[in-house]
């Protein structure tokens, strides 16, 4: 089913024709809730015990050239590493998410994770409270995570490159790794064609 969303400006699929639970367009973004031992990652250690691939994420084709790309994420956390995410996809061997996350320690966290073969993950910083702004934006051929407490200053995440060419698929993703499932609200969608001239000073 092809999903158009206020603000943005390319149509969105299921992909894989994997769909929550739940899930809703709202008049200000969409809700998706998140099925029970869902994820996405690729243990890095041994790739034979990845997470199971079978998180929901809808996306859609991404336009070419530079551009920011952003939402404001709240969580019903229940379970650990139950998140929303922004996510990017260059192939099923090639992708990221900027994840707002259910830590071990019952915190909401920013994390990030680029997957080429193999997953890393990186921990940020923990949020007060079960809201959060995130912002993935594109320069040339590379990526910029962002994340934001009140949606207007943006601190850096990480910058990285996926290491292939060809189309960008770009949107969101809802997981629940341990738990039976958590609702994601993303509000406050917005799309610009434009480059990020600094990317550490606020902007």
């Amino acid at each position: 089913m092809t999903v158009n969303l206020p603000g943005l400006p390319f149509p969105l699929d299921w992909e894989d024709g994997v769909e929550p639970p739940r899930w809703r367009v709202t008049d200000t973004g969409l809700e998706a809730t998140a099925g029970p031992k869902t994820d996405w990652y690729v243990y890095a250690p041994d790739p034979a015990q990845c997470a199971p691939a079978n998180g929901a994420r809808l996306l859609g084709a991404a336009p070419d050239g530079d551009w920011q790309f952003s939402a404001r994420i709240t969580v019903g956390f229940n379970g650990t590493y139950d998140a929303g995410t922004l996510f990017l996809l260059a192939d099923e061997d090639h992708w990221s998410k900027l994840c707002f996350e259910y830590s071990p320690d019952a915190q909401g966290m920013v994390v990030s994770v680029v997957t080429r073969g193999t997953s890393d993950d990186a921990n940020a910083w923990t949020v007060e409270g079960d809201t959060v702004w995130m912002r993935v934006t594109r320069l040339g051929q590379g990526f910029v995570f962002h994340s934001s407490n009140d949606g207007r200053r943006w601190e850096f995440v990480r910058s990285f490159g996926f290491g292939v060419d060809g189309p960008i698929k770009a949107g969101f993703g809802v997981q629940a790794p341990e738990g039976e499932g958590c609702t994601v609200q993303f509000n406050d969608i917005e799309f610009k064609r434009e480059t990020l001239r600094e990317l550490r000073d606020g902007s």
